[in-house]
Formats: C-alpha cells, structure tokens, sequence
C-alpha cells in the first residue's frame, strides 16, 4: 500500500513539473498587483480603503477633550492637558497607544495613507488598464484625500515633508521638512486638482467638488491666522521659525485668499443651512440642531463619512451614546462639557451669560441659546426613558447630575453623579453630559448608532468667510452670514454698531458654541493663539436640593487642573522619527 501511496505522489510531482506556468500561478490569498490595477472594481476597492484613514469623531476619546470645552474621565489624556508631552511620549496621541482614537491622525498613519494616495496615482500614471469618468473621479477624490492627510500634518506639526511617491524598501528615507508656507501651498494645489476634476454633488460619502474647496477654505484660513504669521516669536529661540510660521509675504493676501475660498464654496449654490433661517420658534430652532446630526445626509453636509462596523467592531469602534451618554442610563458618561463651555451660550436674547445676575445665577438652565439645549444634558434636563433597571428610579427620564438633602442633612446622590446607585465610576465630573448627536429613541446600553460623522458642513464655510471678512474689517458683509447661522439657531441679529475686536470676539464664541465637538476647537484655540488664556483648570457645577423644597442652589468648583505652556502650540516629532531621518528638526522647545 505505501509503494502505491508514493507512486501516485511522485506521478503528481512528474505531472505538475512538466507544467511551464507551475511558477506563475496567482497566489489564491490576496490579489496580484497587476489584478489590481486592470480591475475598475479592485482599483476603486483600493481607493476605498484609503477613505478608511479618515479621521471619524465619534472615538472613544474625541479631540473636543484635548481642549477647554470638554472634559475625558481618561487620565492618559493629563499630560496633553499639562503640556508634558515631549519626543519619546506622546500619550493619547502616539501612533502605539492602546487607546486608538488617533491612530489615523499620528503622523505614522498619515503618511501611510499618503504613501497609498501617491502609489494609486503612480499607478494610474503608468497606465493602469481602467479609463473613462470613474477613474477620474477617482484621481479627484485621491488628491483630495492626499490633502486632507497632509491638512492633519501641518495642523499638528507645521511644515512637514513633502512626499509625492511611493518608497521602496531600498529607498533613501531622509527627507527634510518643506517650510510652513511649502507645505500650505501644496495642499491648496492637491484641493484644487481635486477641485477641477470631481464633480459638484454627488455622493456625500465621497469627495466632490465642494469637499475639495471647503477643505482649501480652512486650510487658507489656518494659514492667515495668528500662530502661522507668528515668525515663532513665541519661543524663545527657533533658528527655523519657517518651519512652523510664514516669515514674510503679505498677510492680507492671505486673508483674502482665504475670504475667496470659503466664496467659491458658497458660489457653487448646492448647499444651505439645515432647517432654514427662520426657525418660527426657540423650541424648533432646537430641534432643527438636533436633527441637523440624526440623518444620512442633509442639504448642510459637504463631505461625511460612514464607519465600517462589521469588518471594524471591537469595543473601541465609534459608539457615541455609549461613550457619551449619562451614566444612569447604563452608559459612559465620557466627554463631559465644561462649565467654560456653558457659559458661552448665550442668552436668548443675545445678551452674555453672567452669574453675577442673580435672577440668571438662580436659573442658569433657563432662556438661554437653543444649541444649548441640543447640545448638553444638565439637571433637569428632559432625555429618554431609563433602562428597565432604573426607570422605577426615574419614570420620567429625567437627568438627576444634582445632590437631594435628607432630613437629617445627609445628601442622597442623583442617578446621574459619580456616587450615583447604577454606575459610581462613569458619572460626570462637571454636572454635564453631551447631548449633541445622539439619538434618544435608541436604548445606547444596548443599540449602536450608526450616523455618519460629518468631515465638513455648510456652516463651517460660513464662518470661515465670516472670519477673513472680520480680518479684512469687512463688518457688514461679516454680520450678513453670521446672522444667518445666528437666525438658523434662533438667535437675535449681531448689533449693527459690533465692530473690531469686539466683532471678533463674538464670532469667536459663536463658532465655539456652532462647532463644538467637531474637531474645531483644538486648532481654534492655538491658531488663534488663545490657548494660554482658555486652557485653564475645569470648572462644574455642585447641585443641591436643599431639603423640603424643589429649588436647586448652584456651586462653582474646579474638577481638573490644567496647565499650558507655549509649545503645545505644535506637537514633537517622535525620537523614532528623528532617528530614522537626521534631516528631520524637531519643533520648538521640545
């Protein structure tokens, strides 16, 4: 029986040798490169996967907590807030932490994006077999893409390598950082190759026309504010301040390149404000903003993305009302608003918030801007109906973030704090919760959400143009496109007589409030170069029910120190970078 078993084994030997395409046969794991580029279906799967690079908010950890306006329970993120980071640690932020909320925003996977943006482009140059409308859509979204990656870069690091091929394993590595002004440059290059190729609606999950001109609109903007037409001088002593600031030219030009792009977005007259300008009512100018996140596309998105919960489903992959939602509701309890936060929203008459009112300091939750009530969960705040396990607690689905007082002066916690009876180690530090984009008819201990994550809106080109209009003292003009987003929110017109900084500090805390937790904030602050002055110790509230009565009394406290020195204004390469390209230098004071 062997004899016969190693006949037949070596007759199969013998026939397969004498077959000359033994050697040739397409490995049945993966796909040859030449499938690849000769398939319109492979090539487009190719793009799409470069997609997955994008940067997607709802994180376990969210960018919106690396600044003044929100508050993570994670104490990875201390050393960011402290500005103790330096080139062999960047917490949260390393390309290897165990948390992976910004993985595609470290500078390893940036450019491992950008190296799958320059081989499709390579490919398609040498003559990939696909032609016709598709692939040149396809070259369009790829060079927007490429931009967008290289957005992230020169936000976080200034100017940065600029590389336009694919490497080798036998390639030469070193490569020197392209100056500030080099790199804004190029990506306004990539947004308009982009621009001129795509077309001008079309699938919102896609880059269009007016994905790559918003992305240019904020990217000019950047480049003509303060920390970039800075020349460094806020360190001490950079011998390359062009690295991370322009060093000459005209700063008015980049106003006015920026005031254009934000103008060409709005000329293409495809998209508006959801909801209107007119909301009829405070009350339907709040439910306009909630709506505005719960759908699959609406008439004010420019560019969303869609997350890939089943080949990406592990507990980390996006599940806002989980992460996000108030503790007793089963939930997390993560990315709490500050008090700072708060206060910026204004009253309904758009006068400021001041708790040295004393009619305002009683009720602090009343008459207020309608974003407020879309946008946190506070005491007394009406939500959803609780999980089976708590709403004989709660019938009424009522945020409890107070202290109720017993007859003997004790203090019974509410079901929302951090002594709460359902989950003590998820509560808010601040006596907030994020209400904006989340769902309440879904149950979140349970059901994952599953709207896009929008990468651009209309209203961010609106107050970029209203921005480079303030610059260029172009009042008027500026006040006509605030007012409509203030009109769309229900808010009163800015006085006719707002001018200069004063002008200036209302859009300010106007895109605050508008753009809060859309990954603005972070960058609003150093840009403008605020940051020393908002990047202070968090405040909350304490609440209490004094007992016998239904009045609540309202206590200022600090719930986490901060500290900010000037060179988090950018962030370190990594040492390994460094010591795999000696022509890298490093950022100031690092």
């Amino acid at each position: 029986m062997n004899k016969i078993k190693i006949f037949i084994l070596f007759t199969a030997i013998l026939l397969t040798a004498c077959n000359e395409d033994f050697l040739e046969v397409e490995p049945l794991d993966r796909y040859s490169d030449a499938a690849v580029w000769t398939d319109p279906a492979l090539v487009s799967s190719f793009v799409n996967n470069i997609y997955m690079g994008e940067m997607y908010g709802f994180q376990l950890e969210m960018l919106a907590s690396l600044s003044d306006i929100s508050m993570t329970k994670r104490a990875e993120v201390n050393p960011i807030l402290n500005s103790e980071i330096n080139n062999s640690y960047l917490s949260v932020l390393a390309p290897t932490h165990w948390i992976t909320s910004y993985h595609n925003i470290s500078w390893n996977y940036l450019y491992e994006n950008i190296r799958a943006c320059n081989l499709f482009l390579e490919k398609v140059e040498e003559g990939a077999s696909v032609e016709g409308e598709d692939i040149d859509h396809l070259i369009g979204e790829v060079h927007y893409l490429r931009a967008n990656f290289y957005y992230w870069l020169m936000s976080f690091w200034g100017g940065v390598p600029i590389i336009k091929n694919s490497y080798s394993l036998t390639d030469d590595f070193s490569v020197a950082r392209n100056s500030l002004e080099e790199t804004v440059n190029f990506i306004v290059s990539e947004c308009d190759a982009a621009a001129n190729i795509l077309p001008v609606s079309g699938d919102k999950a896609r880059a269009t026309k007016g994905a790559a001109l918003a992305l240019k609109s904020r990217v000019l903007l950047y480049a003509a504010s303060d920390l970039f037409n800075s020349n460094a001088s806020w360190t001490s002593s950079y011998a390359t301040p062009e690295l991370v600031s322009y060093v000459g030219g005209d700063r008015t030009a980049r106003w006015r390149a920026a005031k254009e792009a934000a103008k060409a977005v709005m000329d293409l007259g495809v998209y508006s404000l959801y909801g209107g300008t007119n909301p009829g009512s405070p009350e339907q100018a709040t439910e306009n903003y909630i709506n505005l996140f719960l759908n699959n596309g609406n008439e004010e998105d420019i560019l969303l993305s869609f997350y890939d919960n089943v080949n990406r489903d592990d507990w980390q992959s996006p599940d806002p009302g989980l992460f996000y939602g108030p503790n007793g509701y089963n939930c997390w309890g993560n990315h709490t608003p500050t008090q700072q936060l708060v206060d910026s929203y204004e009253m309904i008459d758009g006068s400021k918030f001041d708790w040295n009112n004393p009619e305002e300091k009683a009720a602090p939750y009343e008459n207020r801007d309608p974003r407020f009530y879309a946008s946190i969960l506070y005491d007394g705040a009406k939500w959803r109906q609780r999980p089976d396990d708590v709403i004989a607690a709660d019938p009424e689905g009522i945020v409890q973030t107070g202290y109720f007082e017993n007859e003997d002066g004790t203090f019974t916690a509410g079901l929302d704090t951090r002594q709460s009876p359902i989950q003590d180690w998820n509560g808010t530090y601040t006596g907030y919760y994020l209400r904006k984009f989340i769902d309440p008819s879904l149950n979140h201990q349970y059901e994952k959400q599953k709207y896009p994550w929008r990468q651009i809106r209309y209203a961010e080109v609106l107050l970029n143009y209203v921005e480079a209009c303030i610059e260029l003292e172009d009042y008027d003009e500026a006040k006509t496109y605030l007012n409509m987003i203030r009109n769309r929110a229900g808010m009163p017109n800015i006085p006719a007589e707002e001018t200069g900084d004063v002008l200036r500090d209302r859009y300010r805390n106007e895109r605050k409030v508008e753009l809060a937790y859309e990954q603005h904030r972070y960058f609003d602050i150093r840009r403008w170069m605020i940051a020393p002055d908002v990047i202070e110790n968090v405040q909350g509230l304490r609440i209490e029910y004094p007992y016998g009565t239904d009045s609540r009394t309202f206590e200022l406290i600090e719930v986490q120190q901060r500290g900010w020195k000037d060179k988090s204004y950018f962030l370190p390469i990594l040492l390994d970078e460094l010591n795999r390209n000696e022509l890298l230098i490093q950022n100031p004071d690092y």
